[in-house]
């Protein structure tokens, strides 16, 4: 649908500027119209004056007390309305009543009784009717009657008591007290428990209690009749009933239905539409007689009616005129039934068909007031005008009645402006409405934006609005910048509304449109855009797809940059399609639609709707579900030949894919191994074929349909069909000899398809003689397969063969004969005459005769050349024969007598022979020629490597060619410089001798890429060169891979610096984790160094190192150094100088008694040595290994192999009064300097501990220097 867009740029209503040149007008005159005024929303009035409505009506009511009595009424209205009643059509002035209250508030009116007696209202019983008036016209509210009653009370009654026989019907009178309300019935005992009521029991419309029939368990003295009245909200409870039940001496006799109420057996209802209607059908009988309802002039419609008290009462509610008719009811038992009929009358007060509305008019209009009622019977129509009939004002001929009872007033003006009544009336009542005829002059206004701009696709209906409102209508006139004028052109049309219509809009429509209102300043401009139109360039195509695939709809469409990205929806039959979440039926991608497990619902026509803010373009594509054909059926075999058949058929279902052929296949059934075999194809519109057959077969046919899909499956096989036997038709084809051995001739052929036997008892003739020398004569014999062998002919002789097919019913045609041979023998001479012509250094040419063809014994096929190296000319006769040998052989034509042979290597010696050959074998070789090839330049040299030594050289490293092809003299190098353009000059250096390897080239450019080429030379030229490429620019980058060796104070790194990445500088940075301590960095480190050592570490603390080069960090890495952390000590009398005195003193001593004991020892010889060479070693003088820093060997368990033999000599001490109870010295020296050592370099304590000693105390740690820690320095390793 072409769709318009608004868009405000400016504001409403602005004065008109004066006409520009080329302006043309378009105008529409105001006439007079005969629709109301609507005021829009957004035209500006204030403080518009309304005509009074009434929206509260005062309200029938009986009233049962002084505080019933009220009445109201109100309404709205500006000005406000002033209210005045009638009482029975008498005007009525309820403040002037001393009896009366009056109530008045804003918009509304309420009078009350002042009186405390019931008796006194009885004066106010009427009809009211409120009006409502203001300047504009008085609204008159519906007639309210005002009743009074007397409420219901209890009256004094007599106590009953009655007795019933035992099957007997009766009824319990209620007997209500007579009231205006309509009673509600219950039935209750003494407990105020509800009488259980049943199909025997159920309670009448008159309140009695009926009992189909009695019971002796009915009898009870408590059955009381409770009426309640909701008005009042009063229940009154009547005396209690007593009813005893006497019990029969007899068997109960049944008794036939009889009607208990209504008692006639004819009831008329009359009733009025709306109302709630009930028909009662209360029955007697023994048993309890069954009811049932229906209407005897239609069907009875149960949505209607609602069946109550057990099916006693037919209840409708609301009833309408449809519902009057004949109604019956059907009360039987076990011993007949009785019937009762009722005649509904449905008659109505009247309602309202079309009421007139209320509306604003401009002067001059004309208006019809519609007002329509019905009823039965049918209402009269009468006009009031604010509350005063039409036959009390003065006659206007501009006022009519129609027959229908409408009103309708011509050319309108502002007296006319009123609050007409339209009543309507029958004997059941009195309906009224009020209408607003409001005649209003009102000034105009453009309620149009200014600056709306209206954009439209290519094609479509341009509608630019110019909404105006104003009492009398505005004139609308449009002005266009245009070269011919609006009124012109049959595409542009002026709506009675404003709007300018331009259809089928171009491009040329593009521009602004003004809108002015006649007789005033204000007008409007609207600008016109029109945007390229939608269009599908690639629509949905007809799809023919096959059961349970997926295919996919393309939808490609051109659109407008300006008209943003389109929305596409698809439709399958008119009908939306939504993506599948669930099953996947549906998914939409873009410009496409994917349908998968395609069955037969979703075949279909599919549109493709391309839907942009203005315009839509849509095409169609169709889906059809296609599938393989149907087979055939309904095969028949007609017309049967010798050789021939016609077979017919039925086609199947095509699956909306016509067929294109059908495939005829057979089943021999003598073959049946062969399986179904083609015979013949027909085009898809042809239902038969004629069947070319071969004779003696036994077959069977079947029908296979292919349409564009696929092939149907096969149909079901034919009746069997057989052929007669005949002579064959051909002989084998393909006769030959294969003789094989000496001797023999060995005739084959392709054996006869089994088909082409033709009958029974088939065998081959086979047929020969010889060429020369035999004669006419032919031999001949019988076989069932071929081949057949003739022995004792001889060698090679030449036969003519033939093989004829034979059955019972006679011979094949004569067949043709053939040349064949007996067996061949292996040559028995050799070529002869055997000589080599040398070419060149790699091609010789072979020559030799040809042999007698008699001595060939068979087909010559040709001669054999082998060829041997036996060596290089360049070795010795002694390592030449340790070469292997290579033998290869070249193979010739039966007619040739020399060969050309290449691919020799140079500078060789080679020996040859030469033999000839049949399809039996080799003869005999030639005798042993040889010969040696000439000198050839050399092949590449095996290696070529380079090394850059420095910035400007460059050394060549090789190895000699593998094929030197001769004597090696030199090598020929070939440089030049690698640049874009490719001509840098070739550089040649000759290098003289066989044996050099390397060269070094000088000066060249330290960062040029070079090209080098090395070949070798002999006498015969320079050979094929090994090409490489190198450069001597350093390439700056740094190690790329890093060893690292931890110890407990520093770290050793190391690398190997590749060649082209010298004297690069670098940085580590590294960082102790623990303490949060900033970032340190080193000095700049060379990568040519390959060694670094990094100091000043925290022994068993972790780090994170980073190296850096040119601020990019090229390798991480995170240590834990070795040992145990050291931790602070805290002071103590340890480190007091008074106890190292003291310590040292007792050390001294110690050191005296062991220089004692080792004299003495020595002296008695009984010192073990070995306990000597195991003792404890200071850790301090320990070697440590090269690969290790800070690491100790284990000094417990050698402190434990020297301690017994220390033991035994403390004893020796101790004779020389050293005593130091009991103990031996050594032991106690050794306890004593395990507690100095805990004391100084126990783990626990920290480096600060020791920051009282001397730097070069031998028990200082930092006095060991941590510069190797067991490993060379950098400089031992660059060297």
């Amino acid at each position: 649908m072409p769709h318009t867009q608004r868009q405000q740029v400016g504001s409403r209503g602005r004065c008109s500027s004066p006409l520009l040149p080329f302006l043309f007008l378009l105008s529409l005159a105001a006439r007079p119209s005969q629709a109301a005024i609507h005021i829009p929303s957004n035209y500006q009035i204030s403080d518009l004056k309304r005509p009074p409505m009434i929206i509260t009506q005062p309200e029938s009511v009986t009233v049962f007390s002084v505080e019933d009595l009220v009445m109201s009424c109100e309404a709205t209205g500006n000005p406000l309305p002033i209210f005045r009643w009638t009482k029975d059509g008498e005007e009525f002035d309820p403040g002037s009543d001393p009896e009366l209250k009056v109530s008045e508030r804003s918009g509304s009116f309420a009078f009350y009784t002042l009186s405390n007696t019931m008796d006194s209202l009885k004066q106010y019983q009427a009809k009211y009717v409120c009006y409502a008036s203001n300047e504009l016209g008085t609204a008159v509210s519906n007639e309210a009657t005002l009743n009074t009653d007397v409420p219901p009370s209890q009256q004094k009654e007599k106590k009953v008591s009655v007795k019933a026989e035992e099957g007997n019907s009766i009824v319990l009178k209620c007997n209500p007290p007579q009231s205006s309300m309509e009673p509600i019935i219950h039935w209750m005992d003494w407990r105020l428990h509800h009488i259980q009521l049943s199909e025997r029991v159920v309670v009448g419309k008159d309140g009695n209690l009926y009992f189909a029939h009695l019971t002796t368990k009915d009898s009870r003295e408590d059955y009381t009749c409770n009426v309640q009245y909701l008005a009042t909200r009063t229940i009154l409870a009547k005396e209690p009933i007593t009813l005893t039940v006497n019990p029969s001496n007899s068997l109960l006799r049944n008794r036939r239905p009889h009607m208990m109420r209504p008692t006639e057996s004819h009831s008329n209802y009359h009733s009025l539409r709306g109302d709630t209607v009930e028909l009662e059908c209360i029955v007697q009988g023994l048993p309890t007689p069954s009811v049932s309802w229906l209407r005897r002039d239609g069907e009875m419609s149960e949505s209607r009616v609602i069946k109550d008290m057990f099916n006693r009462r037919l209840r409708f509610s609301n009833i309408s005129e449809s519902d009057g008719g004949e109604y019956q009811c059907i009360a039987e038992n076990s011993q007949g039934k009785v019937t009762h009929t009722y005649t509904v009358t449905v008659e109505a007060a009247p309602y309202w068909v079309t009421e007139p509305t209320s509306q604003l008019y401009a002067p001059g209009e004309t208006v019809k007031l519609h007002c329509q009622a019905d009823g039965i019977p049918t209402p009269t129509i009468s006009w009031t005008i604010n509350g005063i009939s039409l036959s009390e004002t003065d006659e206007d001929p501009r006022r009519s009645l129609t027959a229908s009872g409408s009103l309708i007033l011509m050319d309108v003006n502002l007296g006319d402006t009123a609050i007409y009544q339209c009543q309507a009336s029958n004997k059941h009542g009195t309906i009224l409405t009020n209408t607003n005829i409001y005649v209003i002059e009102l000034p105009p206004q453009i309620l149009t934006d200014d600056g709306m701009t209206y954009t439209v696709t290519e094609g479509q209906k341009a509608s630019l609005e110019c909404d105006t409102f104003g009492s009398p209508k505005p004139e609308v006139t449009w002005e266009s910048i245009s070269p011919s004028s609006l009124l012109a052109d049959p595409r542009v049309k002026l709506l009675s509304n404003g709007v300018l219509e331009i259809y089928n809009v171009t491009n040329a429509d593009e521009g602004f449109y003004t809108c002015s209102v006649q007789n005033n300043n204000m007008s409007v401009t609207a600008e016109l855009e029109v945007l390229n139109r939608t269009v599908i360039l690639s629509p949905p195509q007809a799809l023919k797809v096959q059961r349970g695939n997926t295919t996919i709809f393309t939808c490609l469409a051109l659109v407008d940059p300006k008209l943003g990205s389109p929305f596409i929806q698809w439709r399958k039959n008119s009908q939306k399609i939504t993506e599948s979440h669930s099953d996947g039926k549906y998914t939409i991608d873009g410009p496409d639609l994917k349908i998968t497990n395609v069955e037969a619902d979703d075949e279909g026509v599919y549109t493709c709707q391309v839907i942009t803010k203005h315009d839509m373009a849509e095409a169609n594509g169709t889906l059809t579900l296609w599938d393989r054909p149907d087979p055939p059926v309904l095969l028949q075999i007609t017309d049967p030949k010798r050789h021939a058949v016609t077979l017919s058929w039925t086609p199947g279902d095509d699956h909306n894919s016509a067929v294109l052929e059908y495939v005829v296949e057979f089943e021999d059934q003598g073959a049946k191994e062969r399986g179904w075999e083609e015979l013949k194809r027909v085009t898809g519109n042809k239902q038969r074929a004629n069947l070319p057959l071969w004779p003696y077969m036994s077959y069977r046919f079947r029908v296979i349909a292919i349409n564009s899909v696929g092939k149907s499956s096969p149909s079901k096989p034919s009746e069997i069909h057989n052929t007669p036997a005949e002579a064959p038709d051909n002989n084998p084809e393909d006769v030959r000899s294969e003789s094989k051995e000496p001797g023999t001739l060995f005739i084959t052929w392709e054996e006869m398809d089994k088909r082409n036997l033709n009958g029974p008892e088939f065998k081959y003739r086979v047929l020969w003689r010889r060429v020369v020398g035999s004669g006419p004569r032919w031999h001949t014999n019988y076989t069932t397969t071929p081949p057949f062998t003739v022995n004792d002919i001889g060698n090679f002789s030449a036969y003519e063969i033939k093989v004829q097919a034979v059955n019972e019913k006679g011979e094949g045609p004569e067949p043709d004969p053939v040349i064949g041979y007996s067996g061949e023998d292996v040559p028995m001479e050799a070529p002869m005459d055997v000589g080599v012509i040398l070419i060149n250094s790699t091609t010789i040419r072979v020559n030799w005769a040809a042999v007698d063809k008699e001595t060939v014994r068979g087909h010559l096929l040709g001669y054999r050349v082998y060829l041997t190296r036996t060596g290089s000319r360049s070795h010795h006769r002694g390592r030449r024969s340790r070469e292997s040998e290579n033998t290869w052989e070249v193979e010739t034509g039966a007619n040739e007598e020399k060969k050309v042979i290449s691919d020799l290597r140079p500078y060789s010696h080679y020996a040859l022979v030469v033999t000839v050959f049949n399809s039996k074998g080799e003869g005999p070789p030639s005798e042993t020629l040889s010969f040696k090839t000439q000198e050839g330049v050399p092949g590449p040299p095996m290696s070529l490597m380079l090394d850059s030594p420095s910035e400007t050289e460059m050394t060549l490293h090789w190895t000699p060619p593998a094929q030197p092809n001769g004597v090696l003299t030199g090598y020929l190098l070939q440089y030049q410089q690698v640049v874009e353009s490719d001509d840098s000059p070739m550089q040649v250096e000759t290098i003289k001798g066989p044996t050099v390897s390397h060269l070094t080239l000088s000066g060249l450019d330290p960062h040029g890429h070079y090209r080098f080429f090395l070949r070798g030379r002999t006498t015969a030229g320079d050979g094929e060169p090994i090409i490489r490429e190198g450069a001597t620019t350093l390439d700056g980058a740094p190690p790329a891979d890093i060893n690292l060796s931890v110890g407990e104070n520093s770290v050793n790194l190391s690398w190997v610096a590749k060649k082209r990445h010298r004297n690069v500088s670098f940085q580590i940075h590294y960082f102790k984790k623990k303490d949060g301590s900033k970032w340190k960095k080193t000095v700049n480190v060379n990568s040519s160094q390959s060694f670094y050592q990094l100091q000043g570490l925290t022994p068993g603390t972790h780090y994170d190192l980073n190296f850096t080069y040119s601020n990019t960090t090229f390798f991480e890495a995170h240590i834990e150094t070795g040992g145990t952390e050291v931790t602070e000590v805290q002071p103590s009398f340890a480190t007091q100088g008074w106890f190292i005195g003291v310590v040292s003193a007792i050390v001294l001593l110690l050191l005296i008694l062991l220089i004692l004991c080792f004299i003495k020892r020595s002296k008695g010889g009984k010192y073990s040595v070995k306990d000597k060479e195991e003792g404890p070693m200071d850790s301090e003088a320990r070697p440590m290994k090269d690969e290790t820093f800070g690491e100790y060997s284990d000094l417990e368990e050698k402190r434990t192999a020297s301690q017994p033999s220390l033991g035994e000599e403390s004893k020796l001490c101790s004779e020389d009064n050293l005593d130091f109870n009991g103990s031996s010295a050594i032991t106690t020296e050794l306890n004593m300097d395990e507690s100095l050592v805990s004391q100084f370099s126990r783990p626990s304590e920290g480096p600060d501990a020791l920051h009282g000693l001397p730097d070069n105390s031998p028990l200082n740690p930092t006095a060991v220097s941590p510069a190797t820690n067991g490993m060379p320095n950098s400089v031992t390793i660059l060297d």
